[in-house]
């Protein structure tokens, strides 16, 4: 089959809509502004205009506004100049650390330095990026180290820890972010000693915070401002009050952030780490008595006991059937009986030290927590619920509420039967641990009710929000039905510079020969492209299988083309090596399909081995469907599809990253040709030629190499 346009519909309805540009706006990003006359290699777009003016407008009336902006368009600019225009503070949340450093290191000096105006800013991080003095000095006294790495390690982040300002571990090269030795340095919210540790006036997440408080402009990440926001802990609730504005960049991570945070969660793991920081403050204590070492023991066999269970290495659980899995009912018992005996002795133990007192508190609200679960209720709930117990000494020292933080409703008042009645019992194992997680099936009510609060602009960004130019899906995820919306497409040429292949003949993804099948059509591609390819899973088994098969079929054919496999390195390392061998082939999962940014020749074809649908025995999933059903929707098209569409999107994202880039998308999955909902689906993507013919694939690639080759 011949390559055909694909027709964008409504997309491109949407893309011809003219939106009016603010006079401030075309000031600094216009043909004749500050960046066009500043900045080298500047090219005014009038997408990143058009949303500029829309974001500005959106913050100078304090109104929510959701933003899709194709690669390409500019969008970080689009939202950084109108947020220094505003006037106001602004927070800037992000998806992940490396965009947080991205944006306060490079994007925001420059953006300053052009338009002249000079704002305060600040970076937070959550506190396990910070090194912690307290636990630095503990560590380095107690001299038990697991490897002669970490003692390296250990002397280089004192060594740093002397002389550094911020205390931010991403600064210390010398050590590697994933370096175990990093969580025996840095605190949590559960071991900080607040105002009671010795270098509280030194602490590195305090003088973070006051930096924050007191910035124009605060950079963060979506983690670290929901955990602030529901967990007291960070500062955010007195950022919050005084913010104009909050600007949310890679906002399609929201829906799930959010459900991590506005649900609870008790983990084994947690109960550990509280049995050893007790033991080791106990054994510093004069006259620590037998009995409390008995009770630590105990509680410590009884978390171990839980996780023995199960002799699955992982998975993901609902409450009814682990309710049925013989042992675990009385093992909850044990574990909750011996917390209890826990807590009360560390309260009596509470008044000796300030780490003692530290411990008696994350004793009890692990306790709050695991009664909670236990009940199908929130922990929220529970707590309040037990206000009437015996104070832990030095409660008070908790922080202030949080304006986000509204008090649970009294039995009799409405909202009050529903409030634990829309949330999903799960559990979840890891290969040491297990997590008991109680979590909502709905954002959007919490969400709706704390943007009521305070008149503020509230603004949403990123490369895929919508499915074929409809916002609903996410609207409703978020509560946003009443925001604005606006969408631009990439400037990108897509129908000249990409092509998109879904080959025939494969069988259907459920099948046992589905992953061979794969592999056997990606094969000819990979050579026509000389490496130079992302092949992307949804699942870690069809990556692992492939790995052996496409293994031995490169092997087979004499190719020396260099399988770089997601878990054998570090994701930046392996992307690095990737764009430095130039012929490279990487096999990624997850982690690989958004946030991958590979500009240039090194990257040519991306493959995609199946439509990315949510597994339906995933439990919190399971449960959101049926309440769709419950309710007379669709929760397949309603929900699986178009949550679907946005993952895709962000993989497909990963081809064309720059407006010079060539390449050829290829979507193995059968069903985006043979199903229904698959037109709905290809249409939500950017508007490249399509074919169905492998060789008319395999020549277009075989383009992209000759220059390089010759």
């Amino acid at each position: 089959m011949a390559c055909q346009p694909i027709v964008a519909g409504v997309e491109q309805q949407l893309t011809n809509r003219a939106s009016p540009v603010d006079p401030d706006i075309l000031a600094v990003l216009g043909d004749q502004g500050l960046f066009a006359q500043a900045l080298p290699g500047f090219r005014p777009r009038a997408g990143q205009l058009e949303m500029a003016s829309a974001v500005l407008a959106a913050m100078r009336e304090s109104v929510g506004l959701i933003v899709e902006a194709g690669t390409g368009t500019g969008k970080t600019f689009a939202y950084l100049v109108p947020a220094l225009l505003s006037g106001g503070k602004v927070i800037v949340s992000t998806g992940t650390r490396t965009l947080q450093d991205q944006l306060f290191h490079r994007d925001l000096p420059t953006v300053m330095r052009l338009m002249g105006i000079p704002v305060d800013i600040a970076l937070l991080k959550g506190r396990a990026n910070y090194v912690c003095h307290y636990h630095l000095k503990r560590t380095v006294a107690n001299g038990r180290l697991a490897s002669r790495e970490d003692v390296r390690h250990l002397r280089e982040i004192e060594r740093f820890a002397e002389h550094t300002r911020s205390g931010d571990r991403a600064e210390l090269a010398g050590v590697p972010e994933s370096a175990a030795i990093w969580s025996q340095v840095s605190s949590t919210r559960d071991n900080c000693l607040g105002q009671e540790c010795e270098f509280h006036a030194d602490c590195f997440v305090l003088e973070a915070r006051r930096r924050a408080q007191q910035a124009d402009l605060v950079v963060v990440n979506h983690h670290l401002f929901f955990a602030d926001v529901m967990l007291k802990d960070e500062g955010m609730g007195e950022l919050l009050p005084s913010c104009n504005t909050v600007v949310f960049d890679e906002a399609h991570q929201l829906p799930e952030v959010a459900s991590l945070f506005f649900g609870d969660s008790v983990s084994t793991a947690q109960l550990l780490e509280l049995t050893r920081d007790a033991r080791a403050e106990g054994r510093t204590l004069a006259g620590f008595p037998p009995e409390a070492e008995d009770r630590l023991d105990r509680l410590e066999r009884a978390a171990r006991e839980l996780r023995l269970v199960f002799s699955e290495r992982e998975g993901r659980f609902a409450h009814p059937v682990v309710a049925q899995r013989n042992g675990f009912g009385g093992a909850l018992d044990d574990l909750a009986g011996a917390l209890g005996d826990g807590v009360a002795m560390l309260e009596q133990l509470a008044a000796r030290s300030e780490a003692m007192q530290s411990c008696a508190r994350r004793a009890l609200e692990l306790q709050l927590r695991l009664l909670a679960w236990q009940k199908g209720e929130s922990a929220l709930a529970a707590a309040a619920a037990s206000a009437s117990a015996t104070a832990v000494p030095g409660a008070d020292a908790a922080a202030e509420p949080s304006a986000w933080d509204e008090p649970m409703p009294a039995a009799d008042e409405p909202g009050a039967a529903s409030a634990d009645a829309a949330r999903v019992r799960w559990l979840e194992l890891f290969q040491q641990a297990l997590h008991l997680n109680s979590t909502p099936l709905s954002v959007a009510d919490v969400f709706r009710r704390q943007m009521a609060q305070g008149a503020r602009a509230w603004i949403f960004t990123s490369a895929t929000l919508s499915v074929g130019g409809d916002f609903s899906h996410y609207q409703a995820q978020m509560g946003l039905e009443d925001a604005r919306s606006g969408r631009w497409e990439s400037p990108f040429d897509y129908a000249n510079h990409a092509l998109f292949h879904v080959p025939e003949g494969l069988p259907p993804p459920n099948t046992p020969g589905y992953t061979a099948a794969v592999v056997a059509a990606a094969l000819p591609l990979i050579v026509a492209s000389q490496g130079r390819a992302f092949f992307l899973f949804t699942s870690l088994r069809a990556l692992s299988e492939a790995r052996g098969l496409l293994q031995a079929a490169l092997a087979a054919a004499g190719l020396d083309l260099p399988l770089l496999v997601q878990g054998e390195a570090s994701r930046g390392e392996l992307l690095e090596r990737f764009r430095a061998l130039g012929n490279a082939v990487l096999l990624g999962s997850q982690s690989f399909w958004e946030g991958v940014d590979v500009k240039g020749e090194a990257l040519s074809l991306v493959i995609i081995d199946k439509l990315p649908f949510a597994a339906p025995d995933d439990p919190v999933l399971a449960a959101r469907l049926a309440e769709i059903a419950r309710q007379g929707g669709n929760a397949f098209m309603d929900f699986q599809v178009p949550q679907a569409v946005i993952t895709l999107k962000q993989g497909a994202g990963r081809l064309i990253r720059d407006e010079a880039d060539r390449g050829v998308l290829m979507i193995c999955d059968p069903r985006l040709i043979g199903k229904p909902y698959g037109q709905r689906i290809w249409r939500s993507l950017p508007p490249m030629r399509r074919t169905r013919d492998p060789a008319v694939a395999c020549a277009f690639l075989r383009t992209l190499v000759q220059p390089a080759s010759g």
